[in-house]
């Protein structure tokens, strides 16, 4: 015979067990719903990319102290400064690829800036304060352009030594620019937002480089 007090503790525990489990079926519940509000209220559209276009790359060969065009399809932006910046990056990875016809380390992370100026325009050294729409390419001008291309410390001191691989370089990135920029006339270089007297020892970086000085012999384009 069980005693009566436990069979009362019994039954309390078995309903205080009935309303624990319907409490945790509601929190179960309310917690599927919020999921469910969360996942309908999340983006369903994929971020926006930048479109594909075309984009002539002038790449140096140290074999022959030449350029190349060499067409690709490239992602770019619309803001001028920013375009620039993403062609040049390409263009220093394919140099720093394995089996590069002109190979120097470094690869797009070695461009940190590409500041558009009308032509004439200092370029601007490193400060504490943004550059003006002007020099990011968000104000396009309707004459001539200045590029000033601003390379990393880590490129110069990495980028092999010698007059004719320093000029390959160097022309290779102005002929690209206005391959693709036509209205760049001019280009300075800065490293690390300061001007340098020479990229690896031999190449001139006080001066501005004109687009139309002679370059080397340029070959056919190929894809």
């Amino acid at each position: 015979m069980i005693p009566r007090y436990q069979t009362v503790i019994f039954t309390l525990l078995l309903a205080a067990s009935a309303i624990m489990g319907v409490l945790l079926w509601q929190l179960r519940n309310h917690a599927h719903q919020r999921l469910l509000q969360g996942e309908d209220s999340a983006p369903t559209q994929a971020p926006l990319v930048a479109p594909a276009d075309e984009a002539s790359l002038m790449v140096a060969n140290d074999a022959d102290n030449s350029l190349t065009t060499q067409v690709l399809s490239l992602p770019l932006p619309e803001s001028p400064g920013a375009r620039a910046r993403a062609i040049l990056g390409k263009l220093l990875d394919l140099y720093a690829a394995p089996g590069a016809a002109h190979p120097v380390p470094g690869g797009a992370g070695s461009i940190t800036q590409v500041f558009l100026l009308p032509a004439g325009a200092s370029a601007p050294a490193a400060s504490g304060s943004a550059p003006s729409a002007a020099a990011t390419g968000q104000n396009p001008q309707s004459g001539p352009e200045l590029a000033v291309v601003n390379l990393t410390g880590s490129f110069a001191a990495s980028h092999p030594s010698g007059i004719e691989t320093e000029t390959l370089t160097v022309t290779s990135i102005c002929s690209t620019l206005h391959a693709n920029l036509p209205r760049i006339a001019e280009v300075r270089f800065l490293v690390d937002g300061q001007q340098r007297d020479t990229l690896a020892g031999h190449a001139d970086l006080t001066r501005t480089y004109l687009t139309t000085d002679s370059a080397p012999a340029i070959a056919g384009a190929r894809p």
